[in-house]
């Protein structure tokens, strides 16, 4: 699991009752993104998951159903010029993470409250292959590897796409 210079961390596609998914706005940037973060020690990746839910977009674990997971784990580098002092400092060059697909049981307000980085300043529901076309280059293998292999559960859950 852990890998030398990268940063353990998780993806959130969360998907709301009419098969849309949830696209956050990083902060001060035109730069969207699903939600993602660390993984802390001796935390299980979908601990780290339903905390990520609740941090970054104010959902609650109750509130979700989690459809599926990737297998495995996707990688990417973040290109010098884009890494945060955080990231410098512990020498990581990219993230590696263990995506999750959840679908809200009902409706939900969206917030930015909770989130000690305080990352996203707004968000939007799209379809599933959307992200795609907005995804900061560098992270847009990752996207389309964790779509992809996440679509056959989700058409199983909506019956579509």
């Amino acid at each position: 699991m852990k890998e030398d210079g990268y940063r353990l961390n998780v993806g959130l596609i969360i998907s709301n009752n009419e098969g849309k998914l949830l696209l956050c706005k990083r902060k001060g940037m035109n730069s969207w993104q699903f939600p993602q973060g660390g993984i802390d020690k001796n935390e299980s990746t979908l601990n780290a998951a339903q905390r990520e839910l609740f941090e970054e977009v104010g959902i609650q674990s109750k509130s979700t159903k989690l459809i599926s997971s990737i297998d495995g784990w996707l990688k990417y580098d973040v290109p010098k010029k884009s890494r945060r002092r955080r990231f410098l400092n512990k020498k990581f060059k990219g993230q590696k993470q263990k995506w999750f697909l959840f679908r809200l049981k009902k409706d939900v307000k969206i917030s930015f409250e909770n989130d000690p980085d305080n990352e996203f300043e707004d968000y939007k529901w799209v379809s599933y292959w959307y992200p795609l076309s907005v995804i900061i280059s560098f992270k847009e293998k990752v996207y389309r590897k964790a779509l992809n292999e996440l679509k056959h559960s989700f058409c199983n859950e909506f019956n579509n796409v």
